[in-house]
């Protein structure tokens, strides 16, 4: 019931996508949102089975974080993987925030098990101190973390332009209203060729790529004769193969003041994502399902994914590690596309799909908790929010409402250096859970 509540209401946005766009009736979509729900819910199930049949020793504590870790790495892992939602992201706020540069997310969410599992054994015993210790010290801690930079700024900035579209989900693949849109784009940026970087939202040219060639030169001739450096989204599609590609591309100048256009098709200067939604992108046994209701055939839901690991964008001298949509719910793969060079996370994404719900609000706070662990700003680029400038802390610097065409212009200041979790990534929080455990196999023997 837990896992229910816990995910029924967590990812109920996802029925905003299914109910409006998925083409299938009310009853069915409300089913399919449960079923997730439900698939989703056996994980907590999972911890709970675990814990209660074959951990028997009072000191049970050590052991709760290691399973939980277990079962959401299993949550993350499986069939793509969905970690949305995890436990530690509801800390971005507090105290416990400052341990996200060392132990990550992950290791936030094995904090509040450990603080939780203390509390539910000392304090029916009227064991006040322990846990008070415990809660005391991490908290106190946090708050001394938080006060540290390990990404110092170096004074430098760089001037960037976030277009915000605000093109109706249900109008973004309309023939018709492919040459308003980009006209649209064109028009919105006019004012902001003096930035840096201008930034477009994922597949903000609703165009395939090969047959938006002139459009594109176009483009890169104009960013290129402002010295200016332009990333967007796009489809690309192989006619041979007939194969499609959720990408990102930079336009404009690749090295600062260079003024000569340097887009080919299919240039290097790219990013495919990787990470695929199921159903959404990609859907598993396709043969067998497609037919089976119109949510299974939306458009764009048969991509091909690129290389899990990718070489940086470099958009006029600017270094930048790219996450597509909900990849920057992965911080192991973001993590191994940042490089000493990189200087920033630029993340484009299309929330229009799920509506008025929380969904783009959630999406939002995963990218600042990126931010925090990995000591980087984050640019987080998108259709009709939330668009944001996320500093190197996690904070938002500035953003702009949702629903709005609207283009965010900002400076943004480099930092240098990197945090432990960026160079440790989860291993210390494995192997502090490793120890947790066995020290609990070897109390629980003895008690035996």
């Amino acid at each position: 019931m837990f896992g229910l509540g816990w995910f029924g209401a967590g990812v109920s946005w996802v029925h905003v996508s299914i109910a409006d766009f998925g083409g299938i009736p009310l009853i069915a979509s409300v089913l399919m949102m449960a079923a997730l729900a439900g698939y989703l819910a056996l994980y907590p199930a999972l911890f709970s089975y675990f814990s209660k049949n074959y951990i028997h020793t009072k000191y049970w504590p050590l052991a709760m974080p290691v399973v939980w870790l277990t079962t959401e790495w299993l949550r993350g892992a499986l069939f793509t993987g969905f970690p949305w939602l995890s436990i530690g992201y509801s800390q971005l706020n507090s105290p416990l925030s400052g341990w996200m540069p060392i132990i990550g997310e992950t290791g936030v969410s094995a904090i509040l098990l450990l603080l939780c599992a203390s509390c539910a054994v000392f304090l029916p015993r009227k064991q006040w101190l322990a846990p008070v210790i415990v809660v005391v010290s991490l908290f106190v801690s946090g708050v001394v973390l938080n006060q540290y930079q390990w990404a110092k700024q170096t004074g430098d900035t760089i001037n960037v332009s976030l277009v915000q579209g605000n093109i109706a989900q249900e109008m973004r693949w309309v023939p018709e209203q492919e040459q308003p849109t980009m006209v649209k784009y064109w028009d919105m940026t006019n004012e902001h060729w003096d930035s840096d970087l201008v930034i477009w939202p994922e597949a903000a040219i609703p165009k395939l790529e090969p047959f938006a060639q002139a459009y594109i030169n176009r483009l890169d001739e104009k960013a290129s004769s402002t010295r200016t450096g332009l990333i967007t989204g796009i489809v690309d599609y192989n006619l041979e193969t007939k194969e499609a590609f959720n990408s990102m591309i930079a336009l404009g100048s690749k090295a600062v003041g260079d003024t000569e256009p340097h887009y080919r098709y299919q240039h290097s200067n790219r990013y495919i994502k990787n990470h695929l939604v199921p159903l959404g992108e990609f859907v598993p046994f396709e043969q067998l399902i497609r037919d089976l209701a119109p949510i299974f055939n939306l458009p764009m839901s048969s991509f091909t994914r690129g290389d899990y690991q990718q070489a940086n964008l470099v958009s006029n001298g600017i270094n930048i590690a790219s996450a597509l949509c909900y990849e920057i719910i992965f911080p192991r793969q973001l993590n191994a596309n940042l490089t000493e060079e990189t200087q920033f996370i630029v993340t484009l994404s299309n929330d229009a799909w799920f509506g008025r719900s929380h969904g783009p609000a959630q999406h939002l706070q995963i990218a600042q908790v990126r931010a925090k662990e990995f000591g980087l700003p984050v640019l987080r680029a998108t259709n009709n929010g939330y668009t944001a400038i996320v500093d190197a802390q996690g904070n938002i610097q500035s953003q702009i409402p949702q629903f709005e065409a609207a283009v965010l212009t900002d400076n943004v200041t480099l930092v240098q250096g990197t945090t432990p979790y960026r160079y440790f990534g989860d291993f210390w929080t494995w192997l502090i859970a490793i120890f947790g455990i066995a020290l609990t196999l070897i109390f629980q023997r003895k008690e035996r």
